[in-house]
């Protein structure tokens, strides 16, 4: 399935709409004696984040300045997720909240988009039950904002677009405007292949689709020049990296050009699949010096029964083989994972076999969550007779289980010495900044010569379950 990728006239046919509704906003701030504002709001992943920057990046390009809240704004975005039904009617939740505010004021633009538009039954859902949105875009369209939202201002009554080819899109180009600071979100390809049961995510986002490798050497470039030191290289699937490019380069290659890039930086990466973890990965992640030795590596289940009912393409031996091999290349790897507790048919062995993989693992972060049915996946009209408070149980006993395991792997940080970069402030007097060690830990520190958006080195003092405490070297 071949990807689409807009062309540099499409996007210059965007910019055309950014510079209509920016000349239109002009005009109205003379009226009304100042700019015009945009609110957005994001739920779900770093990927999501990522789109909200680009939305974000095109409302600046239009004209509005950052609103703090939804009553202070001419233009609300609120970018959605789709992958748990908490989030969903979290979403939901706050777009019914706004009809109070669309009634007062019914020049508001209301913008609802993301994963969760882009489902079937969405539109119709919202064109019935929530009049107060004036504009819907999924994933597909994101690059088309600004003509969505021309319409809208020039006389269309109400503007939707969830179409879009499975294949998905590929749009370079459209401005992105970042909150500034220490972190950056550097999107390396959209889209996945892989079809796990209980996931909507290929359905709302499409197949994988890489972006070409000298547009991110550029970006990342542009990023360090600005001043961020803490990068994260986003894809759902980052190891698939490269398989659609002409050019022949995977995911370790392209770490291999980023790491090549001048100056004082850290990368990371999210979220790589254990079905296309190699070697090869893990070697280049030892020797590339800017290359943060962290790794998230999403196992979601200990017993093999349920990963083949997931359709995760590995079994938990290979997942043990990975973690090994990859702790004798990086002895001081941060490992982090994902776990889904309670998918359907699960019985208590399998969850015992999911506890004791965490137990002898030991993950120094880990994100666990109670299955959510998605409608729409395979894994929904799947049999699931196990009470929900049973469930619970299980997830309560694995977060024990787990905790135990971070209070010993944090402790043993005492006294070490530690590179960090100061990323923010604390709650706390005795320690007032915030920072990350390489393997993206939590260290609320204090000292000397410690300035925020600069690496230091630190000295562990004392420990807890969620955070390390240092004073400067």
């Amino acid at each position: 399935m071949q990807k689409t990728v807009v062309s540099q006239e499409q996007i210059a046919h965007q910019y055309e709409y950014m510079q209509f509704i920016a000349r239109m906003n002009a005009q109205k701030a003379e009226v009304c004696g100042h700019k015009l504002r945009a609110f957005t709001q994001t739920f779900g992943c770093q990927q999501n984040e990522a789109d909200t920057q680009r939305i974000a990046g095109m409302l600046d390009e239009m004209g509005y300045e950052k609103a703090e809240s939804a009553q202070q704004a001419d233009v609300i975005v609120i970018n959605t997720c789709a992958v748990r039904e908490h989030a969903e009617s979290r979403a939901l939740g706050n777009v019914g909240a706004l009809s109070h505010l669309k009634k007062a004021r019914p020049d508001v633009t209301i913008c609802l988009c993301g994963c969760m538009v882009q489902q079937e039954h969405m539109p119709e859902k919202i064109k019935k039950s929530y009049p107060q949105v004036d504009i819907v875009f999924g994933t597909h369209a994101l690059w088309r904002f600004p003509e969505l939202l021309y319409r809208r201002l020039t006389g269309d009554k109400r503007v939707f677009d969830t179409s879009g080819d499975a294949a998905g899109y590929i749009a370079e180009g459209l401005p992105i405007l970042r909150d500034g600071g220490t972190k950056a979100w550097l999107s390396i390809m959209y889209g996945c292949n892989n079809f796990c049961t209980y996931c909507i995510v290929p359905y709302v986002r499409g197949r994988e689709r890489s972006r070409d490798p000298q547009q991110i050497v550029h970006e990342l470039e542009q990023l360090v020049a600005e001043g961020y030191k803490d990068i994260t290289l986003l894809g759902q699937n980052v190891n698939s990296y490269g398989k659609d490019l002409d050019t022949p380069i995977d995911f370790s290659d392209l770490l291999v050009r980023l790491n090549a890039v001048p100056g004082d930086f850290l990368l990371r990466f999210m979220t790589s699949h254990p079905k296309d973890a190699s070697h090869k990965l893990f070697d280049t992640m030892a020797a590339c010096d800017k290359v943060a030795k962290q790794l998230h590596l999403p196992f979601q289940s200990g017993s093999d029964t349920i990963l083949k009912r997931m359709n995760r393409g590995y079994t938990a031996t290979h997942y043990r083989e990975l973690i090994a091999y990859a702790r004798g290349k990086m002895p001081d790897l941060t490992l982090s994972s994902d776990i889904i507790v309670g998918f359907p048919g699960e019985t208590e062995q399998d969850f015992e076999q999911t506890r004791a993989l965490v137990d002898e693992i030991g993950f120094d972060m880990l994100y666990t969550f109670l299955y959510s049915k998605r409608s729409g996946t395979p894994a929904a009209s799947m049999p699931d007779d196990t009470p929900h408070e049973v469930k619970q149980e299980r997830f309560e006993r694995l977060l024990r289980t787990q905790d135990e395991r971070v209070q010993a792997r944090q402790d043993a940080y005492a006294g070490k010495c530690l590179r960090v970069l100061v990323d923010g402030t604390s709650k706390g007097t005795e320690y007032p900044l915030t920072a990350r060690t390489e393997g993206g830990l939590l260290v609320c520190c204090a000292g000397d010569g410690l300035k925020i958006g600069e690496f230091a080195q630190v000295r562990i003092e004392k420990t807890s379950l969620r955070c390390l405490f240092g004073r400067s070297v």
